[in-house]
């Protein structure tokens, strides 16, 4: 009853805490002694008692702070300056904009929206196809909740007990680089565009005042990241710094915020976070309901007489988060599969933090991927292209994609090479 439920709901379109929610509802309605109504809200509650989770609602807030302070236009003429000039510089400018926009938000829909709102229209007039512009924006932006800080490493952190934000966050920063490069690489090797109207900028700002103009939306991350790494700070705490350094930048050193807008910028953060909060409540009740049928045992246990290789456990891995992105919100399948597939990889042996990289690399990925990937939805409302057309333009950036993932699976030190340097 309670997968009937669920399947109907998602095929209705319902959201997917909702769905769950009903799912649940109904099989405690109907279900024996000890299940009752009451477990499934105070099984959310619980799900959502906790303080580290007040980072998800201040990173948010922080990402809606910048997106409106000016800084997307600094970024881009920081990131210009490194490779605008390079063969297919545009493109080259479009990718790195979203590595350095990754470590202000760490939100891959917030970097398509505001990246793409400006490099979409623009690459089409130098020349690139606007499908391909918006499929690269999309693709890009994966690197966004990879590189630190990054709310679905804290989600993560959250349910897997003993793995370190700091050290998940270091484990982050070579996969996002390598991501890009490997982009970067495809993109200057394959695209066509004719070199004298693609000169790489969108503005003239002189090269020493961009990187001047770089340096205060750059150093926010460090802040945030570095006093997390040095223990002076929680997660949370940082976030809320995080906050703080926004609104001193959108207010007072850009000047781009105005005081009445204060109340559209929390209201849309709100939202947003109440998006992802209502999700971890939800999975948070549909957890209780397998834990206590001891489903993750039973899965555990299966899987631990059936596969004895490391290799093929994660190959497995890979093909069901890549399946599950298809249809479900990132969030949501970690909250799901990460509890029951966390304890099976250490037992055979796989690294906490390395496995926790791999999960959400495999999951960011969904993003892009039909019929679900939010970042699709978001570059195609921008582009207007039709969504067929997106598709297309976006396979061979999604076999890319897949190529990293593989090398970061079979290759560890990839992952844990940062974290274990410094002492995690």
């Amino acid at each position: 009853m309670v997968y009937a439920v669920l399947i109907v709901g998602l095929l209705a379109g319902v959201p997917i805490a909702i769905a769950i929610v009903a799912a649940l509802l109904v099989f405690m309605s109907t279900g024996e002694a000890p299940y009752t109504l009451r477990i499934v809200p105070t099984e959310m509650f619980k799900g959502l008692n906790s303080f580290p989770l007040l980072a998800i609602p201040l990173f948010v807030l922080a990402g809606e702070v910048m997106n409106e302070s000016g800084i997307t236009s600094r970024i881009i003429a920081f990131a210009n300056v490194i490779v605008g000039r390079l063969r297919a510089g545009l493109a080259l400018v479009n990718i790195w904009a979203s590595v350095i926009f990754a470590g202000l938000s760490g939100s891959a829909v917030a970097d398509t929206s505001a990246i793409g709102r400006v490099f979409i229209p623009e690459m089409e007039k130098r020349g690139y196809d606007r499908s391909f512009a918006a499929a690269l924006t999309a693709a890009s932006s994966v690197i966004g909740p990879i590189i630190p800080p990054s709310i679905p490493v804290i989600i993560y952190a959250l349910i897997v007990s003993g793995v370190s934000v700091p050290a998940l966050f270091m484990a982050g920063v070579v996969p996002g680089i390598l991501l890009a490069i490997f982009l970067s690489i495809y993109v200057m090797a394959t695209v066509k565009v004719d070199p004298s109207k693609d000169m790489g900028a969108l503005d003239e700002t002189p090269a020493g005042t961009a990187l001047l103009q770089g340096i205060l939306p750059l150093l926010m991350p460090v802040f945030v990241v570095g006093s997390i790494l040095l223990g002076v700070v929680t997660p949370t705490e940082a976030a809320s710094f995080a906050v703080a350094y926004a609104l001193v930048l959108g207010l007072v050193v850009y000047r781009k915020i105005q005081l009445s807008a204060l109340p559209r910028i929390f209201s849309g953060a709100m939202k947003d976070s109440a998006i992802i909060l209502i999700i971890i409540a939800a999975v948070s009740a549909g957890n209780w309901l397998l834990t206590y049928n001891r489903v993750p045992n039973m899965l555990t246990d299966w899987v631990l007489g059936n596969v004895d290789s490391q290799t093929t456990f994660l190959l497995a891995v890979i093909l069901l988060f890549l399946f599950v992105g298809l249809f479900l919100e990132g969030i949501a399948a970690m909250l799901v599969l990460v509890p029951i597939l966390h304890p099976i990889a250490v037992s055979l042996g796989v690294d906490p933090v390395h496995f926790g990289i791999l999960v959400i690399f495999n999951l960011m990925i969904g993003l892009i991927t039909p019929p679900l990937g939010l970042c699709l939805f978001v570059a195609e409302g921008v582009a207007q292209v039709g969504m067929a057309r997106l598709i297309r333009a976006i396979m061979p950036l999604f076999l890319v994609e897949v190529l990293v993932l593989i090398i970061l699976t079979f290759v560890p030190q990839t992952v844990i090479w940062l974290p274990r340097a410094l002492g995690y």
